[in-house]
């Protein structure tokens, strides 16, 4: 059969969710057995959100294979556990490039290049041609057994769900609606179009508007697509009589309204599009065979989990961007690790750049677990540097990632090496004590987007370290799987642990316990003798999915407790 194809896009406002909708759909069709892969299309110009400011685009997402994403990226791999590359995420910007690229080489034979076809052409190669599911893309759902009888013509067949950035009447947008628009001609019933909008209440005349919806779908059939299902956003309960009122005005079945209730957690969104049964409406709309619903065992099982967790474990967020979209993996991954914990994470940002010898205490106390978070650049990293050394001197139980792992190497080179001025020479170029550097080979590089180390390299793990014991007591709750000492882990930076100091850091307390073999270069710090007190060069927390927590924040919220 062939490949089918899910275009998931929105209206009204920006923001709605519709990363956590394809996410969803793609857990849906997962647990009937179906191999998914999920991309997203940003209209925006940039090549990558890699030099993006974090309150402009929040996080950036970094795949395996080294390529600088969308935030949303994280949501599609935390909730089917595929491992997304370079090719889930485009952007305007690389859609541009690569025409202009062939442009210039004379692949067009002199015609004139225009938005359409050849702007809008290179979209639909993009979505035509589409990363492979992964292998093993659905060991995050086991579907039913019967399930996968009911369907056994259609297993293995491929859905490809692409979410388009922004919101219908963009501008920049406008060449990803026209591809669309060709695309669903071409490929008949083997597409559905998906649109979310929004429904507000408004408190003054106690009602929901449905005007906004109405224009907002009239604005989509306008670029001539006509919605196959709506999934309307609502902070209310919206009744069948709206829904039918909705369907009516928009030419939509009302099976194919389904409305997105707030829900007291983003993991509850799959089961409630479930419920309202969004995955058999898309399988009814293609052609294909409905059958029983899934169990979602494991899902329903981390669920009950989230609900039964009834203690509150308070841990500080040590940052300098106060938004919830710049840590936002961090932020998940602690959630999960608490879940699977059997308590609440509960997550205290602390902003750096307000920290200081004198206030430290004050900052930080009630916290039974710091983590010093990723960044770049000066600003707020006196602040990293003081609460790292609050939660070595106090024992509070501190995980450091990327700059934070930095920050605590730096603290560790001032207050127990004595080096008053050690430093990172991105701080401080003139700096007598470097302990952090350069990478050798960054030393040549002059553009900033896509340059660092970047994507998953291999990490020796040392034996008898706390590092190592959090990996095995993973493997063994089936959490994660360890063949052996080395594991592999996804970097972004430039900076590093100078070699140069590591031996008289060693012999003071703080053990390298994780180095990549190829390079030699320091993954993990430690300081063995303190409950928790641990470094990672690298980010775990892409790594941590709803139904495989990464074995570092298990083992970090467990020491908190």
């Amino acid at each position: 059969m062939q490949t089918k194809y899910i275009f998931v896009t929105g209206g009204v406002v920006s923001s709605l969710g519709k990363g956590i909708i394809s996410a969803s759909i793609g857990k849906l069709l997962q647990a009937r057995g179906y191999k998914i892969t999920i991309q997203k299309f940003d209209p925006y110009i940039n090549i990558d959100p890699g030099t993006l400011n974090p309150y402009e685009h929040g996080e950036c997402y970094v795949t395996e294979d080294g390529f600088e994403t969308d935030l949303d990226l994280g949501h599609y791999e935390r909730f089917t556990g595929i491992h997304t590359t370079r090719n889930n995420s485009i952007t305007t910007g690389r859609i541009y490039k690569t025409v202009i690229d062939r442009e210039r080489h004379g692949d067009y034979l002199g015609k004139t290049i225009q938005v359409v076809p050849h702007i809008t052409d290179e979209i639909k190669r993009r979505i035509l041609a589409p990363p492979s599911p992964p292998e093993g893309g659905t060991t995050d759902s086991t579907p039913d057994s019967k399930t996968i009888e009911a369907t056994s013509e259609a297993v293995g067949v491929a859905f490809v769900i692409c979410e388009i950035g922004g919101t219908i009447g963009d501008i920049e947008s406008a060449p990803f609606m026209e591809a669309i628009r060709q695309l669903r001609w071409e490929l008949g019933s083997d597409a559905v179009c998906i649109h979310l909008t929004y429904v507000p209440y408004l408190k003054a005349a106690d009602e929901l508007k449905t005007k906004p919806t109405q224009h907002s779908v009239k604005e989509l059939q306008s670029m001539g697509i006509q919605p196959d299902i709506l999934v309307l956003r609502t902070e209310r309960h919206l009744d069948d009589s709206l829904r039918k009122k909705v369907a009516s005005f928009c030419n939509v079945d009302l099976e194919c309204v389904v409305q997105s209730e707030d829900m007291p957690s983003i993991y509850e969104v799959p089961v409630n599009m479930q419920r309202q049964g969004l995955d058999a409406a898309i399988l009814r709309k293609i052609g294909i065979p409905v059958g029983e619903t899934p169990a979602m065992k494991p899902w329903h099982e981390f669920l009950e989990k989230q609900h039964k967790a009834a203690h509150e474990v308070y841990i500080g967020l040590v940052g300098k961007y106060d938004l919830q979209d710049a840590y936002k993996s961090i932020r998940e991954s602690l959630n999960l690790a608490g879940v699977y914990n059997d308590v609440k994470a509960k997550i205290h940002f602390v902003n750096s750049e307000e920290i200081d010898a004198r206030n430290v205490a004050d900052k930080l106390s009630g916290m039974a677990g710091l983590l010093i978070c990723p960044g770049f650049g000066q600003r707020g990293i006196e602040g990293k540097i003081i609460a790292a050394e609050y939660g070595r001197t106090h024992d509070v139980p501190t995980f450091g990632i990327c700059l934070g792992m930095q920050m605590m190497v730096i603290e560790f080179a001032r207050n127990v090496l004595g080096y008053q001025d050690a430093n990172s020479s991105e701080m401080s170029a003139d700096t007598a004590h470097p302990v952090i550097d350069l990478m050798e080979e960054q030393k040549t590089v002059t553009n900033l987007g896509g340059t660092m180390r970047l994507g998953a390299y291999d990490c020796e793990l040392c034996e008898g370290s706390k590092a190592m014991e959090a990996y095995k007591v993973a493997a063994n709750s089936s959490f994660f799987t360890l063949h052996s000492s080395l594991i592999k882990e996804r970097h972004r930076h430039r900076y590093e642990f100078n070699n140069y100091y590591k031996e008289v850091f060693e012999t003071a307390g703080m053990k390298c316990v994780g180095i990549n073999p190829a390079a030699n270069l320091v993954e993990i710090v430690e300081i063995p003798d303190k409950r928790w007190y641990i470094g990672t060069q690298f980010h775990p927390e892409y790594s941590s999915t709803v139904l495989h927590p990464h074995p570092l924040f298990m083992s970090f919220v467990k020491a908190c407790i």
